[in-house]
């Protein structure tokens, strides 16, 4: 091994990054359901509502794990627990794309959702062993950032090679992909630096793996942490409808408001994900030089709010105020993602795969929930036009999804200020 790998403030972003791909392709497949929306109604004859809950199937479960995935990255560490989600998930990946009903799909999916759950907790495990605590939160708006590069794969270059080869085969290649790096996970990733024989990072203590009973404590004391449930709602909101907006009803309002084509739309929900690959490591890392972490919530709440509700009251802006709308929406999400600093700046290093997880299930349980409630409200309003057997929704009923998602930010930057005045006490 080189003199260089031997050193651990080298080698940790090597194996951050072999996490960073496996958490690449979980936003891709999370976010792919916008390019193949028109296909997949056309495969299963789906509804708005039943698409909508397709595409959730991935985060119900996602968001049930989130508890369980934070005992097992304090338990059984980042290295084990992302090797198996990486498995699991890489293979739902290619039963989705052989699924030739609905029932087989849903269910395919859901797979997909389980292994993809681990992955991003196991990263912030990760973190929390690998790195010092004033450069936590702009690592964990790398991590964040790495979400927004799948976005943008999952949008304009993905319609691309779905155009080409057809979306059975595009998802069956990303199932091979994450199959191979489930098993690099496994052989690179350690979950800390004494563990891959290095010595320890100055200010990164190591930290012994939970009791337990310890274990127990922690959830405990987490769960009845009024902090936990305001910052829960907080990210039940942004998270939720952010994958809400990139990953299905995006594409769609920008195609049937508009009369533009599929790779067109893509482009301005690929700005969205630009947004997050920019926004949250910016944000982190002036949060962490400042030490300040609700103002620059609220300051984020509030753009992110105004921007939604242009869409809503306007109906069809012109396109250039909906690529900035999109813009603003995936790069001021940076301001919640202080939210995951803040949890784990409150409780013990031990706990902080329990409490990241915890605040991490509800954000995920809003993407559950979100793309069904917006697809009944598309649905309440749909004429009965359908263009190759997918369903086109009218303006009064993408003004009324809009209108669900400024609500959303609205909740959301209530919650910002309640955080900052409680901070300020």
């Amino acid at each position: 091994m080189s003199a260089r790998l031997r050193d651990p403030n080298v080698r940790r972003w090597l194996l951050w990054g072999t996490l960073a791909i496996v958490f690449l392709l979980v936003n891709v497949y999370r976010l792919s359901t916008a390019v193949i929306t028109e296909q997949l109604m056309a495969a299963f004859a789906l509804s708005g509502a039943q698409l909508g809950t397709l595409h959730a199937a991935f985060f119900y479960v996602y968001a049930l794990m989130q508890i369980p995935t934070g005992i097992l990255a304090d338990r059984v560490g980042p290295r084990l627990t992302a090797t198996a989600g990486a498995f699991v998930m890489s293979l739902g990946a290619i039963w989705f794309a052989l699924a030739g009903t609905y029932p087989a799909a849903f269910a395919a999916r859901t797979l997909i959702g389980l292994g993809g759950s681990v992955i991003f907790v196991s990263i912030l495990k990760f973190c929390a062993n690998w790195f010092r605590a004033d450069e936590f939160a702009t690592v964990t708006g790398l991590s964040f950032a790495i979400s927004g590069v799948g976005g943008v794969l999952a949008t304009t270059p993905l319609a691309l090679v779905v155009g080409t080869a057809g979306w059975r085969t595009t998802i069956a290649s990303l199932g091979t992909v994450g199959l191979a790096f489930a098993g690099l996970t496994f052989a690179l990733v350690r979950d800390s630096p004494e563990r891959a024989g290095l010595p320890p990072i100055e200010g990164v203590p190591e930290r012994p793996t939970p009791s337990m009973g310890e274990v127990r404590e922690h959830v405990s004391r987490v769960l009845r942490d009024r902090w936990t449930w305001v910052v829960s709602l907080m990210l039940f909101c942004i998270t939720g409808l952010n994958l809400t907006l990139f990953g299905l009803w995006g594409i769609p309002y920008v195609v049937q408001t508009y009369g533009v084509s599929v790779a067109y739309a893509s482009v301005f929900t690929l700005l969205g994900s630009v947004g997050v690959m920019v926004g949250p490591p910016a944000i982190g890392w002036f949060s962490d030089r400042i030490g300040r972490r609700t103002e620059l919530m609220i300051a984020s709440g509030t753009g992110y709010t105004v921007a939604l509700a242009v869409i809503a009251v306007v109906g069809n802006p012109p396109l250039v105020v909906v690529a900035i709308a999109y813009f603003l929406v995936g790069s001021l999400m940076g301001g919640f993602v202080l939210s995951y600093t803040m949890m784990k700046e409150r409780h013990p290093p031990a706990a902080s795969g329990i409490a990241t997880g915890t605040i991490n299930g509800t954000a995920f349980l809003g993407a559950a929930v979100l793309p069904t409630v917006m697809g009944w409200a598309l649905d309440a309003y749909w004429t009965g036009e359908l263009v190759d057997g997918a369903r086109v929704y009218t303006a009064t009923g993408y003004r009324v999804a809009f209108a669900i998602a400024t609500t959303c930010g609205l909740v959301a930057l209530v919650c910002a200020v309640w955080l900052h005045r409680q901070r300020r006490r």
